[in-house]
């Protein structure tokens, strides 16, 4: 502990007296300064003893000394050391009344102690203290580091709200809650989430301190990382604020976990690349070798249903599954890295963090380079990371205002997402070929996120508005069209109303309300202008695709 008067008046070698003020005495004396100034308080900063001599002051008016005990306390100045027999004998009724008045300890020094005997008493103190201050910090760096690499991040949290007589939480890249002790704190630190999140928006290092909930405690907010986007975040809740001992054991704290971080995150890299080439091999048709080449790390994956997801936040060209050999080395391109607002970048850590918290393999591939990145994703079918993918889906969805827009297309630079349904290692082609379908569907449609299962379930109908089948529909009937123009004829209409009835001429003509005759020679017609034959079937369902796509501009 700092130096107080009280120890400073029980110094056997000072011979210091309380003359007022005998129940201030335990208040902490930041430093001992000596002013003869009628009026020292433009000079102190708060937490002084002052010694004087009263050589300016007229100590024995009681107005005076009111005034100036009033100043001295108002600065802060936590005690008065008056000197007698140098200038008074005794210290003057005046000043002393005015302290016990104010409650400002008054201390009388007698002759033979000089006020450079307080000064380095008080100034031995401090260092005394702040050497013990040091010496606890050391001893709990030790110690932080020893639970850190005995149980984790765990055990370092234990350790460190021992430390503080307090607790402390540690949060994921998401702002979700990984460990928190005692485990009573989980509450208190999942209600911060808010304040854990914009704190992520700044640059790392950064800190704040907020108010507990309700009130309950000091908490202190740091970001984990030396990366522009914090990896982690560190939550310190404490009754007051921490001393200096407590101070270094949280840095010890916030460097340890820094250390864990960035060696997670070398880790994470290596485990990317593993994760490649698995992919790679599971494309190739080499179920076998993903499985060697995966072992402990994503083997359990491949032993369930899972599903192959890709997403795309920019045009990229289009990957046949034959062309998985390009896919690029993992690790060399971090999305979790890039700018803040790359929705990429959210999406991984979304997906990883569920599968963090589920204790669950996930794989994450990056593909592409700045003009085109997009994501290839293995997880388990109903596990948590294939949760947080549509999670975090239909909040981009929500972002954009809920409006599905239908054929349109959407912009550039918003996130799409392509699902297959479930398979396995022998069919991981072909859920990466769904994926694609999947993607390529949610784009056309403006949609952020569209599973293969959904396209079964819907109509072929919307997929006709693509440009590449509407200039086919507008090439094949055009000679139709203009035959109609010049007014010999309804041949398109007649065409429609002759293939919706499945080729029943009478159903037909009744349709059109003309003669069987009449449509048969339309029909004739239709076969002369086009130089297609209505008995094939293939030209039939081209035809009618073709009236399906025209009507649905």
């Amino acid at each position: 502990m700092p130096p107080t008067l009280a120890s400073l008046v029980h110094h056997s070698a000072l011979k210091l007296t309380v003359r007022a003020g005998e129940d201030r005495l335990d208040v902490p004396v930041r430093w001992a300064h000596v002013s003869e100034l009628a009026d020292p308080v433009p000079y102190m900063e708060g937490g002084e003893l002052l010694l004087v001599t009263a050589l300016k002051l007229d100590a024995e008016d009681p107005e005076a000394m009111r005034r100036y005990v009033k100043r001295l306390v108002g600065a802060g100045v936590v005690g008065l050391g008056f000197a007698v027999g140098v200038n008074y004998e005794e210290i003057p009724k005046a000043l002393v009344d005015a302290a016990k008045e104010e409650g400002l300890p008054l201390l009388e020094v007698p002759r033979r102690t000089p006020f450079l005997a307080i000064s380095k008493a008080v100034s031995a103190a401090i260092a005394a203290d702040q050497y013990r201050a040091v010496t606890a910090g050391f001893a709990a760096q030790r110690e932080l580091t020893r639970q850190a690499l005995a149980e984790g991040p765990e055990g370092l949290l234990a350790a460190l709200a021992s430390q503080v007589d307090g607790w402390a939480a540690l949060y994921d890249a998401s702002g979700a809650v990984v460990a928190t002790a005692p485990e009573w704190a989980g509450r208190r630190a999942a209600r911060l989430t808010a304040d854990v999140e914009r704190l992520r928006e700044r640059p790392a290092p950064a800190s704040s301190v907020v108010g507990g909930p309700e009130n309950e405690d000091r908490v202190e907010l740091h970001s984990i990382g030396t990366g522009r986007r914090p990896r982690a975040a560190l939550a310190v809740g404490t009754a007051a604020a921490p001393g200096t001992a407590e101070r270094y054991a949280v840095h010890s704290a916030i460097a340890l976990l820094t250390l864990t971080t960035e060696r997670s995150r070398s880790l994470h890299a290596a485990e990317q690349r593993i994760g490649a080439a698995v992919l790679r091999m599971l494309l190739a048709g080499e179920p076998d070798h993903a499985r060697a080449v995966a072992g402990d790390l994503y083997g359990g994956l491949l032993d369930a249903p899972f599903r192959m997801i890709v997403a795309e936040s920019a045009p990229v060209a289009r990957m046949s599954v034959d062309s998985h050999a390009h896919l690029e080395v993992a690790g060399k391109t971090n999305p979790a890295d890039r700018a803040e607002g790359d929705p990429l970048a959210g999406l991984t850590e979304a997906v990883e963090a569920a599968a963090a918290r589920a204790g669950e393999a996930v794989l994450v591939v990056p593909e592409g380079d700045g003009e085109g990145m997009r994501l290839v994703v293995l997880a388990a079918d109903g596990g948590a990371a294939v949760g947080a993918c549509a999670d975090y889906a239909s909040a981009m969805e929500a972002a954009r205002g809920g409006a599905v827009r239908e054929q349109t297309g959407a912009d550039e630079d918003e996130l799409v997402i392509g699902e297959s349904a479930p398979v396995g290692p022998i069919a991981a082609a072909a859920g990466y070929k769904q994926a694609e379908q999947a993607l390529s569907v949610a784009r056309r449609r403006g949609r952020v996120f569209v599973e293969h299962e959904q396209l079964a379930a819907g109509s072929v109908v919307p997929l006709l508005a693509d440009d590449a089948v509407k200039a086919f529909a507008d090439g094949l009937l055009r000679p139709l069209y203009e035959h109609d123009a010049t007014g010999r004829g309804d041949l398109v209409a007649s065409l429609r109303a002759w293939l919706s009835r499945h080729g029943q001429w009478d159903a037909a003509a009744a349709d059109l309300g003309v003669h069987r005759h009449t449509l048969r020679y339309r029909m004739r017609r239709v076969e002369e202008i086009l130089g297609r034959s209505l008995d094939d079937p293939d030209v039939r369902m081209e035809l009618w695709l073709a009236l399906k796509a025209t009507s649905a501009e």
